[in-house]
C-alpha cells in the first residue's frame, strides 16, 4: 500500500519503479539501434561487393568489347591487307597490268590504316608488352617482303617483262611465310586475351549476382530482425500487461502488475502498479469515508427531524405567547390606560412592538429555514404568475409610497411557484422601502445567458454602498438601524438560498457609476433561473 495523503494536502509522488535488469534495462529504441547499426554494416558491405562487382563487369566488358575485338578485326583487315598486296603484286609480275600495281597500292593503304588503329589499341591491352612486340614483329615482317619481294619485282617488270614474279618467287614464299607465322601468333594471343576477358566479365556479373542476393538477404534479415524484436520487446510484453491490466479491470485488484523488459515498459508497468496500490488504498479509505458519511446521512436526517419538529413548534407553540404578551398588553393598556401615565403606555408600547417583531422574525426564519425542503417541487412555469402574486401582496406599499412597477415579457422558468414569489416579493419590498425623495421605480428586467435566464431589479433607491456588495447576502446583516428602517434582516439571505436552491446565482451590479463612484444612486440585483422545458428557444 502506498502511503494516504492528509485532507487538504495534495499526494506525494509515487515512488520510482524498480529498474529493469539485464537485456530488459535496454529500451526499445536501443533494440532497434543495435539492429539497425548491424543491418546497416551488411548493407555497406554488401554495398561496397556490388560497386566492385559493378565496377569490375565495367573493366572487363570495355576492355573486351572496346580493346580486344576492335584488335582482332584489324589484325583480320592487316592479314586480309597483305594477302590482296601479294596477290596484286605476283599479278603485277605476271601480266604487267597497271591494274594489278594499283591494286596492291589501295591494299597497301588499307594495311597502314589498320595498323595504325591496331598500335593505337596497343596501349590499352592487357599483356600490352607482349602485344606490341607481336604487333612491331609483324610490320617488320610485312616491311621485309614489300622490301625483298614486291618492291624487287615492280622495279625488275621493266626489265623482265613477265618473268619478273617467277624470278623472285622463293623469296616472295619465304618472308611471306614469316609474315602468316607473326600474323598466326598475333591472332593467337588475341584470342587467348579474348579468352581471359569473357571470363573476367562473367566473373564480374556473378559476383554482382551474389552482391545482389547479399543485399535482398540483408533486407529480408532485417525484416525478420525488426520482427523479432517487435515481438520480443513490445508486442509479448505488451500482451503480458494486457493481461495483468484484465485482470485488475475484472475485479482481482490485489493482481500486481509487472513486465520485465524493455525498460519503457517496465516503467510504466511499474508507475502503473504503483498507481493501483495508491487507487486501493485510496479506495479503502474512501470505503471508510462513505461509511461514516453514511452515519453522518442517518444523523442528519435525525437532526432534520428533529428540526422539522421544532419549526412546528416555533410556528405554534412560539408564536402564542407571543400573541398572548402583546394582545394582554394591549388589553391593559386599554382597560387601564386612563390611570397609567405616559413612561408606563411608552412601556407598553414597546412591549407590544418587541413581540411584534420577535413574531415577525420567527416567521422570516421559518421561510428561511423551509426552502429546499418543504414544497419544494419545481415545475416549468411562467415567471409573470409569481411577478403579479409578489405583486398583489405588496399592493398596499406600492400604493401608500406611490411606487411604479414595470417589466419586460417574462419567459417561462423551472422553479418553485411559492419560492418565485417570495423572491420578486422581498426584492420588490426592498426597493420600496429604501426609497430615496422622488416616488420608487422599479424595472424587472430578463435576457437570455445562454441555458439560463438572467433577470435584473432596478429602482431609483438611495442605493448601496460598493463595499457591502459581500455583507449584504448574509443573515442577519442590516445596514441601517431599526429606528430608521424595519426589518429582521433575512429578505437578501432568502432571496439567496432561494436562486441558489433553483441552481443559479444572484448578486449586486456594481458595474453602473464606474470604479470611482463608491456611493450610488439606485440598486441593480441580477439573478439567474433556469429556463423551462417549453421556452422559446
Amino acid at each position: 500500500m502506498t502511503e494516504r495523503s492528509d485532507r487538504g494536502t495534495s499526494p506525494k509522488p509515487l515512488p520510482a519503479p524498480t529498474p529493469a535488469k539485464g537485456f530488459g534495462r535496454l529500451p526499445v529504441g536501443r533494440w532497434f539501434m543495435f539492429a539497425g547499426v548491424g543491418i546497416a554494416l551488411i548493407f555497406m558491405i554488401s554495398a561496397v561487393v556490388t560497386i566492385r562487382s559493378i565496377e569490375d563487369a565495367r573493366q572487363a566488358r570495355e576492355t573486351l568489347v572496346d580493346v580486344i575485338d576492335p584488335a582482332t578485326l584489324r589484325t583480320l583487315e592487316i592479314s586480309n591487307a597483305l594477302t590482296a598486296q601479294e596477290s596484286s603484286v605476283r599479278a603485277y609480275g605476271r601480266t604487267n597490268e597497271d591494274t594489278s600495281l594499283n591494286d596492291y597500292r589501295k591494299a597497301l593503304a588499307e594495311e597502314d590504316r589498320a595498323m595504325a588503329a591496331l598500335t593505337a589499341l596497343v596501349p590499352r591491352m592487357p599483356e600490352r608488352q607482349a602485344v606490341s612486340a607481336e604487333v612491331a614483329r609483324l610490320k617488320a615482317g610485312g616491311d621485309a617482303w614489300r622490301r625483298d619481294y614486291a618492291e624487287q619485282v615492280i622495279a625488275s617488270v621493266p626489265t623482265l617483262k613477265t618473268d619478273a614474279a617467277r624470278q623472285n618467287a622463293t623469296v616472295n614464299a619465304t618472308r611471306f611465310t614469316e609474315i602468316r607465322q607473326s600474323l598466326s601468333d598475333l591472332q593467337s594471343h588475341l584470342s587467348r586475351l579474348h579468352e581471359i576477358g569473357s571470363a573476367q566479365l562473367d566473373r564480374g556479373w556473378q559476383a554482382l549476382y551474389i552482391a545482389l542476393i547479399g543485399v535482398a538477404g540483408a533486407l529480408v534479415a532485417a525484416a525478420i530482425v525488426s520482427a523479432l524484436i517487435v515481438r520480443h520487446a513490445v508486442l509479448r510484453p505488451l500482451a503480458e500487461l494486457n493481461e495483468q491490466v484484465r485482470a485488475v479491470a475484472q475485479g482481482d485488484f490485489d493482481h500486481k502488475l509487472g513486465v520485465e523488459h524493455p525498460s519503457e515498459l517496465a516503467e510504466l508497468s511499474g508507475h502503473v502498479d504503483a498507481m493501483r496500490r495508491r487507487i486501493l488504498a485510496e479506495w479503502h479509505r474512501a470505503s471508510e469515508t462513505q461509511r461514516k458519511l453514511e452515519d453522518q446521512a442517518t444523523e442528519l436526517r435525525r437532526s432534520n427531524s428533529e428540526l422539522e419538529q421544532f419549526a412546528y413548534v416555533a410556528s405554534h407553540d412560539l408564536q402564542e405567547p407571543l400573541r398572548k404578551v402583546a394582545s394582554f398588553t394591549q388589553m391593559l393598556e386599554q382597560r387601564y390606560g386612563d390611570q397609567l401615565d405616559d413612561r408606563a403606555k411608552q412601556y407598553i408600547a414597546f412591549a407590544v412592538d418587541g413581540a411584534k417583531r420577535m413574531q415577525m422574525l420567527i416567521n422570516d426564519l421559518l421561510d428561511f429555514s423551509r426552502v429546499g425542503r418543504m414544497g419544494g417541487e419545481r415545475t416549468d412555469i411562467d415567471a409573470t404568475v409569481p411577478l403579479k402574486a409578489a405583486l398583489n401582496n405588496l399592493a398596499a406599499p406600492i400604493e401608500d409610497g406611490g411606487a411604479t412597477v414595470t417589466h419586460d415579457e417574462l419567459p417561462r422558468v423551472h422553479g418553485n411557484q411559492v419560492q418565485l414569489t417570495q423572491l420578486f416579493q422581498n426584492l420588490i419590498g426592498n426597493a420600496i422601502k429604501f426609497h430615496s425623495q422622488d416616488p420608487p421605480e422599479i424595472h424587472i428586467g430578463v435576457r437570455r445567458d445562454g441555458d439560463m435566464w438572467e433577470f435584473s431589479c432596478t429602482d431609483n433607491g438611495i442605493g448601496i454602498d460598493s463595499k457591502y456588495t459581500d455583507r449584504i447576502f448574509l443573515i442577519f446583516q442590516r445596514l441601517h438601524g431599526r429606528d430608521v428602517y424595519a426589518g429582521t434582516g433575512i429578505g437578501l439571505a432568502l432571496c439567496k438560498k432561494i436562486v441558489e436552491y433553483h441552481g443559479g446565482r444572484i448578486w449586486l451590479d456594481t458595474e453602473d457609476g464606474g470604479p470611482e463612484n463608491t456611493t450610488r444612486t439606485g440598486t441593480t440585483f441580477r439573478w439567474t433561473l433556469p429556463s423551462g422545458d417549453t421556452a422559446d428557444e
